[in-house]
């Protein structure tokens, strides 16, 4: 299902960034195939803000949100960290877009899944959200400069912010659980069962890739 609204909403034409599309589809894609869940929930959108997405990227899909269980206040924050996790993502955004608003209440949602964050956002694999991270949370992202997993790496940054101390080692090298924050995040994409096609991140600033 999910790959099939995720085909559905890339192949009609839409405004904004190519590769920012690419991430908003994959997203959606993935909150419409989770039973028993409205788009707003799954998404950590209001009603509103659903709309003015859908509005500017996929203005021609048919009937993307008739029909669809909805909840005008799927912003609201399902844990207490959440609204950390999006002023984390906000303090270190790099285009100053709406789209870095979205994006830091989808993140921030889909990290509550169980999954990698990447297979949770929907994603082809860990590259396309490390992408997303450079593209719009450039800052953040080089705070990450050993490639720490993306979610471990955010609720790290937190408690370093309040002050807690989570790492019993004095240094990464000679942790035992150095696999756990850094080991390899395969597996398949959760959109598909296996990767998809999508388009190149580019900097619509300048043209180069980044």
């Amino acid at each position: 299902m999910a790959k099939e609204i995720y085909s559905r909403l890339m192949s009609v034409p839409g405004g904004g960034d190519p590769f920012d599309r690419h991430l908003f589809a994959c997203a959606i894609a993935m909150a419409l195939s989770s039973p028993g869940e409205s788009l707003t929930l799954g998404l950590g959108l209001s009603e509103e803000c659903l709309a003015a997405l859908v509005g500017r990227y996929f203005p021609h899909a048919p009937g993307l949100l008739s029909g669809l269980s909805l909840s005008g206040h799927g912003d609201e924050p399902l844990t207490i960290e959440e609204p950390d996790l999006r002023t984390l993502l906000l303090d270190y955004r790099t285009r100053d877009l709406i789209e870095e608003e979205w994006l830091a209440h989808i993140v921030a949602r889909r990290c509550l899944g169980a999954n990698h964050l990447w297979q949770d956002l929907g994603l082809t694999g860990r590259a396309d959200l490390s992408g997303l991270m450079r593209r719009h949370f450039v800052g953040l992202a080089e705070l990450n400069s050993r490639d720490m997993k993306w979610k471990k790496f955010f609720y790290r940054e937190l408690c370093q912010r309040e002050g807690v101390l989570i790492c019993k080692s004095p240094n990464c090298e000679v942790c035992t659980d150095f696999s756990t924050c850094f080991g390899v995040e395969d597996g398949a994409s959760l959109l598909s069962g296996h990767p998809v096609a999508k388009p190149t991140l580019s900097d619509s600033t300048s043209g180069t890739i980044v």
